[in-house]
């Protein structure tokens, strides 16, 4: 499976899961992360972290380390 901070600057993505059951995995949960969500990253920082991501409307940015915890599903191609 994929996780975010592999997604190509962009591209979106749905949210299947967030991996981990501690205080980082649910104050990601808090910001609007959920499964079924759709997510785009909009970009990352020139030395590639943190990471900018649009949910619900929202601009976020995310360490890598957090980005690795979310795993996601990239729309179907053609």
């Amino acid at each position: 499976m994929e996780t975010l901070d592999s997604l190509p600057a962009g591209a979106s993505a749905t949210i299947i899961e967030l991996q981990g059951d501690d205080a980082a995995t649910r104050r990601l949960m808090e910001l609007g992360l959920l499964p079924g969500e759709p997510i785009e990253l909009i970009g990352r920082a020139p030395f590639g972290d943190p990471l900018a991501v649009l949910i619900r409307g929202t601009r976020i940015a995310l360490r890598s380390t957090d980005a690795r915890r979310i795993r996601i599903r990239l729309p179907p191609t053609d």
